[in-house]
């Protein structure tokens, strides 16, 4: 049976362990987590993603520079803005040290450069390869394109983080969108005997 003595002790232990110290950290070891993995996952684009133009089988490969990445994932990068803010309107009330907040800012920072490096994407018959990822498209749903700076996909389950922007120049984005219709559209074959694009090489 607890008696009030031990009753008085784990409620202090819980005080302990909703400390804003405690508290802080496992959300900057989580946001720690996150951001180095994305950064490594960005990193193999390049090697995953070999060649650009046309590929064997239909496919296209492209890039997109610092300037389309900007614009592609603008929302992002607005996002993690108000992110690294917030925690300073409530930094005194809550007492959280200061260096916790200054490497939770320090990551989102990170993870904001990751957004805007230069990358590497390819669509295929089977997959989509984006930020290092690679993508089947029975997870993928498409609601067409009608211009623009950016392509945008939909994630299935994903809830608020469904949104899967491409970027990349004009003349990419028409390439891609033709292969997404014929994709979508159930016409891959189709579309690649009448372009010939089966035979690139």
């Amino acid at each position: 049976m607890m008696t009030p003595k031990d009753r008085e002790l784990s409620d202090g232990e819980w005080m302990a362990l909703a400390s804003p110290s405690v508290i802080a950290a496992a959300v900057v070891a989580l946001v720690g987590f996150v951001v180095l993995y994305d950064g490594w996952r960005v990193t193999q684009g390049r090697s995953q993603v070999g060649r650009l133009g046309r590929l064997s089988g239909g496919g296209f490969a492209w890039q997109a520079d610092t300037g389309r990445e900007l614009i592609r994932n603008g929302s992002q990068l607005a996002t993690l803005g108000v992110m690294m803010a917030l925690p300073w309107i409530l930094f005194e009330r809550s007492g959280t040290p200061i260096w916790w907040l200054l490497l939770f800012d320090g990551l989102l920072a990170l993870h904001c450069i990751w957004l805007v490096l230069p990358k590497r994407y390819a669509i295929t018959r089977t997959h989509l390869f984006v930020d290092g990822f690679e993508h089947a498209w029975k997870s993928l749903r498409w609601a067409g394109w009608k211009g623009g700076e950016r392509i945008v996909l939909q994630r299935r389950g994903w809830w608020l983080f469904a949104p899967l922007p491409l970027g990349g120049q004009p003349d990419d984005l028409v390439e891609v969108a033709a292969r997404l219709e014929a994709l979508f559209d159930g016409d891959w074959d189709e579309f690649c005997a009448e372009l010939g694009l089966d035979e690139a090489e």
